[in-house]
């Protein structure tokens, strides 16, 4: 076994979504780090559909933009087509949606990568974890390669011990194509870290040319362009001079660039002869057949799950979304199944406008090893293993940005815990991060979790328009947010703070601007006396304070009452199995999943409000030195000034 002659501090393994985050965040806070992955010209690929954001997801993307992450400027530049999605319905759940052209994503993703300073990228298949009395050494390759690094993350997507399912065909592999991680498994359970099995899939890729679009409904992108990124005139450099895209000029570089505006999806459906086609064949599915045991996504359903479960349905929606400019392949987003090939090309003929469409790449289904996640913190490093963290789909997630997300903060808190510093754990009232790592942590999953905004009990203040104010300090005080990027969102805050005292102040004949905004039935622009040298983006900020300020004060005073309640910490070595008067199920299962928090606590299925109630009278007798509250800092929970938790 051959050690290579450098030691790192972070050593991220897998370079999917969840990997290129943790490992750009670690090497921008200042550690050196290590990217390994089984080919480096997979970086960052989009294994399904190349389309970023959505519902909640999108607020994700912003957050992970607003921290300093590089999802939502990648998206940016390399986006075919961008939505807002639920415009029409509460600030609470607009999100933004953008296709993208999946091969230019992923070389640029790897440029970045490849140009990051403090970070190297290397191919090698990761076999095994080396520990030493429980604390993270090393990983070795299959080639013989050893690296030695302070921590380690794991972000291996499907590929974790991967089988993949085309009717009765079986082929071990992550992604079409690639070869599985096939030790690794072994390795994580020697170290006393449980695995799972799990499933997803994917639907055929098709040639556009062999599609009849003239009976497709087109569906556009919106204008203006709602970007990611929320430093775009400093980072795109552009200039939005009118509502015709035709006067805009798009980002330097990007792909809306080099094609001139924005592309196309297309609308049809499935028909009677679909149903038939399914019902016909479902003894050959492996879902149905017994052969995949793996939990298939409640919320991204196969073809025939939709016919089974909803076998009243006799249509149901089928979209067409283009995977890149520089290719054919059509991206049928909502016929993912795992039938057999002959049946597959039956399907896609069965639906309106691919009467003659061509399978260039058959659908599949992916089984896959992942770790519960109440064995990890919610910093995301694992109780077996010290040094040792976990993001990404092996946590028990599906999805590009609740990968990303975990990525990022997983990338963060290697990286401090090497420095010695606190590491971050995010509250549900200040990120749906936030939210994702909390229901993870204590509620665990059995099938691919999803983000929803119906998963936050503060969604109203958790909106898209806001991830900035209510992350942006953050970012920069850990140093992953750039300070000219800081200064930009101080100049914006203080904005949207001087507008709305405007407004509160400015009257126009017996009204105040304010009072008059919260109307429902007028807008910002309709105002009679309106700042017009403010961005769209303050503009919406502004309103939204105003029309839901009460909304939002209540909100705000139901997070103070959980913080004087939930915040108190409990000690690391506390005896759950000493409290007199707790149910057996709360002992179990609060000394499995040991909360950091009584917050925390309250959360995990199975524990009573009368069980914290009386945890918190015995934790007032527990000694108050105890050892986890004299380790680096412990964990700060990301406050707006998380200088002055360092300090403490």
């Amino acid at each position: 076994m051959f050690t290579y002659p450098k030691e790192y501090e972070v050593i991220v393994v897998g370079a999917g979504h969840a990997g290129v985050e943790a490992a750009l965040a670690a090497a921008r806070i200042g550690c050196q780090t290590l990217l390994l992955t089984t080919n480096v010209d997979t970086i960052g690929q989009m294994s399904c559909n190349p389309a970023i954001g959505g519902s909640a997801k999108g607020h994700l993307v912003r957050e992970i933009d607003a921290l300093g992450g590089e999802m939502g400027r990648n998206t940016d530049l390399t986006g075919l087509q961008f939505r807002v999605l639920n415009r029409s319905k509460g600030p609470a759940i607009r999100a933004t949606r953008v296709q993208c052209d999946k091969k230019a994503y992923q070389f640029r993703l790897k440029w970045v990568c490849e140009r990051q300073a403090n970070l190297d990228v290397k191919q090698g298949q990761t076999v095994s974890i080396e520990a030493e009395n429980q604390v993270v050494k090393a990983v070795a390759t299959a080639t013989g390669v050893r690296y030695t690094g302070k921590t380690v993350i794991i972000t291996t997507g499907t590929f974790l011990h991967g089988l993949m399912h085309i009717g009765k065909d079986k082929q071990h592999g992550g992604r079409s194509g690639e070869a599985p991680s096939i030790g690794l498994s072994e390795s994580l359970r020697i170290l006393g870290i449980e695995l799972r099995r799990l499933k997803t899939g994917t639907p055929p890729r098709l040639l556009k040319r062999s599609i009849d679009f003239s009976r497709l409904e087109a569906q556009g992108g919106d204008t203006p362009i709602p970007y990611f990124s929320q430093w775009p005139l400093e980072e795109f450099h552009v200039e939005q001079t009118g509502n015709c895209e035709a006067q805009i000029s798009f980002p330097r570089g990007s792909v809306l660039e080099q094609i001139g505006g924005q592309l196309n999806c297309y609308l049809t459906k499935t028909t009677a002869r679909t149903k038939e086609i399914v019902r016909d064949n479902l003894h050959l599915s492996p879902m149905y057949s017994g052969e995949i045991e793996g939990v298939g996504p409640r919320y991204c359903p196969s073809i025939e799950d939709k016919m089974v479960k909803f076998a009243e349905k006799e249509t149901h929606q089928i979209f067409l979304e283009p995977e890149g400019v520089a290719t054919d392949e059509i991206y049928i987003n909502g016929l993912s199944t795992c039938l057999p090939f002959e049946v597959q090309i039956q399907l896609v003929r069965s639906v309106v406008g691919c009467e003659n469409a061509e399978i260039i790449r058959p659908a599949y289904a992916v089984e896959y090893d992942y770790s519960p996640p109440t064995q990890i913190l919610p910093t995301l490093e694992t109780k077996a293993c010290e040094g040792l963290f976990l993001a990404g789909q092996i946590n028990g997630t599906s999805g590009y940005e609740e990968a990303a997300a975990q990525g990022l903060m997983a990338g963060i808190n290697a990286a401090r815990k090497c420095q010695g510093k606190p590491l971050i754990v995010l509250g549900r009232n200040q990120a749906y991060i936030g939210v994702l790592i909390d229901d993870l942590v204590n509620l665990g999953t059995n099938e691919p979790y999803r983000m929803f905004t119906s998963r936050s009990e503060f969604r109203l203040l958790l909106r898209h328009d806001n991830a900035d104010t209510r992350l942006s300090a953050i970012g920069h005080e850990i140093g992953l947010l750039p300070s000219r990027h800081f200064s930009l969102f101080t100049a914006k805050r203080d904005q949207i703070d001087a507008e709305v005292r405007r407004l509160e102040s400015t009257r126009v004949g017996r009204d105040t601007l304010a009072q008059m905004l919260r109307r429902p039935e007028v807008s910002y622009e309709q105002l009679p006396d309106q700042n017009r040298f403010l961005s769209m983006p303050v503009k919406e900020s502004v309103e939204i304070e105003i029309k839901y300020e009460g909304y939002i004060t209540r909100q705000l005073i139901e997070v103070g009452r959980a913080e004087k309640t939930n915040g108190k910490t409990v000690p690391d070595q506390f005896d759950y199995m000493s409290v007199t008067g707790l149910s057996r199920e709360a002992r179990q299962k609060l000394s499995t999943i040991r909360p950091l928090t009584l917050g925390q606590a309250s959360r995990i299925s199975g524990v009573s409000p009368a069980d914290i109630g009386l945890l918190a009278v015995w934790i007032k007798r527990f000694p108050t030195r105890a050892k986890s509250q004299e380790s680096a800092g412990d964990c700060f929970s990301g406050c707006n000034n998380p200088s002055q938790d360092a300090e403490q």
